[in-house]
């Protein structure tokens, strides 16, 4: 859920979710939250929790980078533990089929239409290289250009952890290039080329490819139930004064 725990800083007797396979060396930026946190607890102390901030950054990132806005509804709490098992198990693969990404996100109550609608926020971001390197070496609906590319980037064997951009054409614009590169068999992952395989999603990624106006608002409406997905609020959990750790 939407609860700050991925934010928990690992301890000698407890193990957080940033050591999850999904999330090692991969998800990054918890000194921007940290930051934003501090500077917040100097203004308003114990009012503004984690997973606010979490919230409200994931939006502003977006929009600083050409993307939606949308508006965030605020009040959740931080949760005083984290699950290394829920972030090893419910964090997509990807090497995940469309039917295996479809009940994924059904399993949290997320339609077809949603999950490829947030799966365009690979318009931005990296992926490893061991994450994709099954994609480059082994299936054929694959660019051979970018393959090429690719694999002068991520060897067969060696350099796991090194980078590729999820969008090469444009890494660092929020658009719909993302779906433009499916069309044309340029997705990285395996389970974002899934999205347009010959399947159910198929038209989808075709009307997103043509239309970036429909694929912001279909985007931002589904960013707004990510935002709600099982929050603490209430008297549940806390307020925490620095996000890494239970108060």
């Amino acid at each position: 859920g939407c609860d700050g725990s991925v934010l928990l800083d690992d301890t000698s007797d407890f193990t957080g979710e940033k050591s999850a396979k999904p999330n090692s060396n991969s998800l990054r930026g918890f000194d921007v939250i940290d930051k934003i946190k501090s500077q917040i607890e100097k203004l308003c102390p114990g009012i503004v929790s984690c997973a606010d901030i979490v919230a409200v950054a994931a939006r502003d990132s977006v929009v600083l980078l050409g993307g939606p806005s949308w508006t965030v509804e605020l009040g959740r709490r931080d949760s005083t533990t984290a699950s290394l098992d829920t972030a090893n198990s419910d964090i997509p693969s990807p090497l995940l089929d469309l039917n295996d990404l479809i009940t994924n996100f059904a399993n949290k109550g997320f339609t077809a239409k949603e999950m490829v609608a947030l799966s365009g926020g690979h318009t931005i971001g990296k992926a490893q290289c061991t994450t994709f390197r099954q994609r480059v070496y082994n299936e054929t609906n694959i660019d051979s250009s970018l393959a090429t590319s690719l694999k002068s980037n991520c060897p067969s064997t060696g350099g796991d952890d090194t980078l590729s951009s999820l969008d090469a054409t444009t890494p660092v614009l929020f658009d719909n290039h993302f779906y433009k590169n499916l069309v044309n068999n340029k997705g990285i992952l395996h389970s974002d080329q899934q999205l347009y395989s010959g399947g159910s999603t198929d038209s989808q990624v075709k009307t997103y490819s043509t239309n970036p106006i429909t694929f912001d608002a279909d985007f931002a409406k589904a960013m707004v139930k990510l935002g709600n997905l099982s929050p603490l609020t209430g008297t549940n959990g806390q307020i925490r004064t620095n996000c890494r750790k239970i108060n």
